[in-house]
């Protein structure tokens, strides 16, 4: 039986040699990263057979927990922080942000009221200030902090909802009287928007997926006529998402067209700017924010562009109060710690409790300042247009699509020998070209089996690309030469 004087926590003593070690463990992982696998290459279920099925009766050492750590988590990871990860958007991690995350575990508050914790209230208030203006948002756009860009749009168009048929928050949408909504977004777009659509009871298939132009951007035209066509069926367009940044290839929709449209119909315009608006602090990309001021809502991943560790997004409404009249709603229990002169986050989502998220990014944007930040993202888009001009004067590669900011899609595409040869049974070019789809995903999947290196393909225009996305601060031009060697290696070898 345990000694109830032995029950309180770790030591101050044990804790602080425990603090030591982990350090000293953070900044060895750290600077060794690159030596590491970027992923494992094991079958399904190899870190649950190395680990006990029972759950432990009694406590084990801090060391002997490092040490399976070391041992079976740590192998047994993709190391999206590695300078050789070159899939999704680059993430990275800094050390400002590693700092941010330590100090933020032991105050562990719940930044729910401002009540709760007025320092969490305040300084996310803060934070998300800051950001609009590097964003150069007007003032009427207030923020709230959530975890992803999935779930902030969740919550736009829920007010977008709520606005077309007032009384839904209360009565549903049968009991409001709801009309079928319509959302649109591009072939582009995140996938975000059916998922949002499902939780609120739209319909994944109300979502209308509009087509994209040459470079990959919505058609605004086709966009007009797919409006059109509804409103002739009797649905009702309720909102548009207009993406910055799009997820395979980082194109921009054309948002003061879009914003043109949403105006004429009435409709709620969401700008997804998750990846793209972190370049909006360069002022070579001050054309990024063209149409924002016309939105209803856009959300920001700083977790993509501006160096915060994973997760945090900030989604801006026009007049946040529009948001805060979908989701207030205070029980008993929690009034004594409401105060209605101050802002309460709980008020604007979903979600009761809430993490003191704003501290890690307070840190890192003190750290680095809007200047530091700059220089980094400059460097992600000087690695990406270099990488462009190697494939541009290689004759088996191409580019697949425009480049923009941090995103290079390119293409092997032969002359691969023993496909399309002329003569009686010749390959077809319909063959020929799945058959070059088959290699490129094939050289995807050898590269990342190989744990030298980690790319990501997608489909353009029906085909199979290859796609790489820079953002990680540790990744230099030599990672990035070591991966075009090794892209080309591996597709001669094929």
């Amino acid at each position: 039986m345990n000694d109830p004087q032995t029950l309180g926590d770790t030591s101050p003593e044990e804790f602080r040699r425990q603090l030591h070690e982990l350090a000293d463990w953070i900044a060895d992982f750290r600077h060794d990263i690159g030596s590491l696998r970027v992923a494992p290459n094991d079958k399904p279920g190899a870190i649950l057979a190395a680990l006990p099925a029972e759950p432990p009766e009694e406590g084990e050492a801090f060391e002997k927990i490092l040490r399976d750590i070391d041992r079976i988590i740590v192998p047994g990871m993709v190391h999206w922080s590695h300078p050789m990860f070159l899939g999704y958007f680059g993430w990275t991690t800094t050390a400002p942000g590693i700092l941010g995350e330590i100090i933020t575990a032991p105050l562990n508050v719940n930044a729910m009221t401002w009540r709760t914790c007025p320092a969490a209230t305040e300084l996310e208030t803060l934070v998300i200030d800051w950001i609009r203006q590097w964003m150069q948002l007007p003032q009427e756009f207030g923020g709230v902090v959530y975890d992803t860009a999935s779930v902030g749009v969740m919550h736009a168009l829920a007010v977008a909802r709520e606005e077309a048929a007032p009384s839904t928050r209360k009565r549903g949408l049968v009991g409001a009287r709801a009309p079928v909504f319509r959302i649109y977004a591009s072939e582009q777009a995140h996938s975000s928007a059916e998922k949002a659509a499902i939780a609120l009871g739209l319909g994944e298939e109300n979502v209308q997926r509009v087509p994209v132009d040459a470079l990959l951007c919505m058609d605004v035209r086709a966009l007009r006529e797919m409006i059109a066509h509804d409103v002739r069926e009797k649905f009702t367009p309720l909102a548009v998402v207009a993406t910055v940044g799009t997820t395979s290839t980082a194109s921009v929709d054309p948002v003061p067209e879009i914003a043109k449209v949403g105006r004429e119909n009435k409709m709620w315009l969401h700008i997804d700017g998750a990846y793209g608006s972190g370049f909006a602090i360069l002022p070579e990309y001050k054309s990024l924010t063209a149409g924002w001021s016309e939105a209803d809502s856009i959300v920001v991943n700083p977790h993509k562009t501006l160096f915060v560790p994973l997760d945090f997004s900030v989604l801006y409404v026009r007049d946040l109060e529009r948001l805060r009249r979908v989701f207030t709603l205070v029980p008993e229990y929690l009034r004594g710690d409401t105060v209605e002169a101050q802002k309460n986050y709980m008020d604007y989502g979903i979600q009761l409790g809430r993490r003191f998220r704003a501290l890690k990014a307070w840190i890192i944007f003190r750290s680095f300042g809007r200047e530091g930040m700059a220089a980094r993202l400059r460097e992600c888009v000087r690695l990406a247009k270099l990488f462009a001009d190697w494939i541009k004067i290689h004759k088996r590669f191409e580019l697949a699509a425009p480049v923009s900011m941090g995103v290079v899609c390119f293409r092997f595409v032969g002359p691969v020998a023993g496909i399309g040869d002329a003569g009686p049974g010749s390959t077809t070019p319909a063959t020929v070209a799945d058959k070059i789809d088959m290699l490129n995903s094939e050289i995807v999947e050898r590269i990342n089996a190989s744990g030298r290196a980690y790319l990501t393909q997608t489909k353009l225009r029906g085909r199979t690309v290859m796609r790489i996305g820079l953002g990680n601060v540790l990744t230099t031009e030599q990672h990035l030469r070591a991966a075009w060697e090794m892209i080309r290696e591996v597709a001669s070898r094929l």
